[in-house]
């Protein structure tokens, strides 16, 4: 009894003695957590942190002309003022409603269009597979801007072949119309990302194990079968990150339709909610305004993606 006695009571000092190294490994890993999330947190803070908590300051204040106006105004604290103004003007909500049906069109075409060309691409069905990813990729390499320049060239009458050879068929095409002018800006952004979500699909199909592919196939399943049924469900991820981020591209729309203002009526000054905030801001000098429908663009995204988010987990949860 004296020996098993003896025994017990020198464990907690062994027990003891091993806690140390323990703690020394746990202090070690959160030294290297915060020394490696110290740079991301102060560029957060910086550019995106800082630029929303200014916005809202801005948002609260707006500038006071007595008399006639002439002469320079003053800030004066207004509250939510510049809030109700924006949500009560007919033109910004127009702006979301213009935004609402460019994602409808926009976001699921080019998920679907760049799945398949991924799934093409993996499948091996296309040939040269190097060339075609950089051919499909080399669109996305052209800025924004140039890439909408060109298209408005395409667009424009008087100087796109693309129409004077359709006028040659006795086929007249307006890609500047009422009806026709966003299908038009959607083509231009599905022409830039489209290979940059190929590519995301593509990276995602070839990180899957080989084995299950060839278990599907030992199955008898064929390659539409298996494409949709084993490589899709579990790239669901790669899928939902790709409609989270063009969904949040969509609602920032501002750069085609902007240069797209010179060139047609049907594009006004405030199409877009951007648009808009452009206008406040910088033709009409209201800060105040711009601030406030930042902010609410900025709320708005913020609650779409992480419905987006939210939605993926529970069929995630329920698959």
């Amino acid at each position: 009894m004296s020996t098993v006695t003896s025994s017990r009571r020198t464990a907690p000092p062994q027990a003891a003695a091993a806690d140390p190294p323990r703690r020394t490994g746990r202090r070690q890993q959160r030294i290297a957590a915060t020394v490696l999330l110290t740079p991301f947190t102060a560029l957060l803070v910086a550019v995106f942190l800082v630029p929303v908590g200014y916005a809202i300051y801005l948002s609260l204040f707006g500038e006071d002309h007595s008399g006639l106006g002439f002469g320079g105004g003053t800030t004066v604290f207004t509250g939510l003022r510049s809030y109700l103004a924006v949500l009560q003007d007919p033109s910004f909500l127009s702006g979301f409603g213009t935004i609402a049906l460019y994602c409808v069109i926009f976001v699921p075409t080019v998920v679907i269009s760049a799945l398949a060309l991924a799934l093409l691409l993996d499948s091996g069905l296309i040939r040269l597979r190097r060339t075609s990813q950089m051919l499909l990729y080399l669109p996305h390499a052209v800025p924004g801007i140039i890439a909408a320049v060109i298209w408005l060239y395409l667009y424009t009458p008087g100087l796109s072949p693309v129409i004077k050879l359709f006028a040659q068929a006795d086929i007249t095409i307006d890609f500047l119309g009422l009806h026709t002018v966003l299908p038009s800006i959607v083509n231009i952004a599905l022409w830039s990302g489209l290979g940059y979500n190929m590519i995301i699909f593509y990276a995602a199909l070839q990180a899957l194990p080989r084995e299950v592919i060839e278990a599907a196939t030992i199955d008898g399943a064929g390659g539409i079968r298996t494409a949709l049924q084993v490589k899709v469900p579990i790239i669901r991820g790669s899928v939902v990150m790709v409609c989270m981020f063009s969904l949040i591209g969509a609602l920032q729309l501002f750069t085609e339709p902007m240069l797209m203002n010179q060139a047609t009526p049907m594009v006004n000054s405030r199409f877009t909610p951007n648009m808009y905030i452009y206008d406040a801001a910088f033709r009409r000098n209201n800060y105040g305004l711009a601030s406030a429908a930042s902010v609410i663009l900025l709320i708005v995204t913020c609650v779409l993606s992480y419905a987006v988010t939210r939605w993926s987990g529970r069929r995630e949860r329920r698959a």
